[in-house]
C-alpha cells in the first residue's frame, strides 16, 4: 500500500469564448502603401503584355 497518494485535479472549465473583437479601420499610411503597390503591379502587367517590337526583352 502506498505511502501517499495524489489528488485528482480536474480539467479547467471551459467558459464561452472571448467575444471577438471589431477589427480596427486600417490606418492611413497601410491604405496608402496599398494603393501605391496595386498600381505598381498593375502597371507591371501592363508592360508584360505589351511587349514594343521596336525594343528587345530585356
Amino acid at each position: 500500500m502506498p505511502a501517499f497518494t495524489f489528488e485528482k485535479i480536474s480539467p479547467p472549465v471551459r467558459r464561452a469564448p472571448a467575444a471577438t473583437t471589431p477589427r480596427k479601420p486600417r490606418g492611413l499610411i497601410s491604405q496608402m502603401i496599398e494603393r501605391v503597390a496595386e498600381r505598381r503591379a498593375r502597371r507591371a502587367l501592363k508592360g508584360d503584355r505589351a511587349v514594343r517590337p521596336d525594343k528587345p526583352a530585356e
